[in-house]
């Protein structure tokens, strides 16, 4: 199967078969997302949701968050992985927000790159997610699920996973693209167990063509 034909197949599945894709963080508003996308760095959502309410309530705007201390924030996201740094990146991030951007999360993806504690995957969900812009976020999982199903060939990097997605599907459909490419990576196309004989890709999955190759595969 040709690349552009493995495409046109699986985003046809996924429209059909998951319409609706959204972020599992909780979220209010676009200081929150970008809270959250900073604390999910390599930590599950559903923890980031656990600790999130809390945090919320204790720094409702950027403007309170940056009068706080890295110690202060630490209290409320100590069960969230390096809470140390990510509370020193919280604080410094909302400081920047008041100082630079008026206290307004920035749309903008090289501005959004400027503030502490936000690489170009988390800037690529925000500005994806809250407001709607043609990007691909890669985490672990698009990553891992792109490179197996053949949507990218041997790619060596997210930003080379990246460039290949952004290339190759539609502009609109990114932002959703990215939540497909999550979604079924948490929870069919997992990185030991991939659920391969429930998996509704597999007749377009180059992983699962290799793996058939080799005899029939059992649950």
């Amino acid at each position: 199967m040709k690349k552009e034909e493995r495409y046109k197949k699986i985003i046809e599945w996924f429209s059909v078969n998951m319409p609706i894709a959204e972020t599992e963080l909780h979220y209010e508003s676009p200081f929150q997302l970008l809270i959250s996308v900073i604390l999910s760095a390599q930590c599950t959502d559903k923890r980031v949701n656990m600790v999130t309410p809390a945090l919320f309530q204790a720094f409702p705007t950027p403007e309170v968050l940056a009068a706080s201390s890295q110690d202060e924030v630490f209290e409320y996201i100590r069960t969230i992985s390096y809470p140390n740094s990510k509370a020193r990146y919280l604080v410094g991030m909302a400081k920047m927000l008041v100082e630079t951007f008026g206290g307004e999360v920035p749309s903008d993806i090289k501005d959004l790159q400027k503030l502490p504690g936000v690489g170009r995957k988390t800037a690529n969900v925000v500005a994806s997610v809250v407001f709607n812009k043609e990007a691909m976020a890669v985490d672990t999982h698009v990553f891992r699920v792109s490179n197996r199903i053949g949507l990218t060939t041997n790619s060596k990097t997210p930003l080379e996973t990246e460039r290949t997605l952004v290339k190759h599907i539609p502009g609109p459909l990114l932002p959703k693209a990215h939540h497909w490419l999550i979604l079924h990576g948490r929870y069919v196309c997992t990185a030991r167990k991939p659920q391969c004989l429930d998996c509704g890709l597999k007749e377009y999955c180059k992983y699962f063509e290799k793996q058939m190759s080799k005899g029939p595969l059992h649950p």
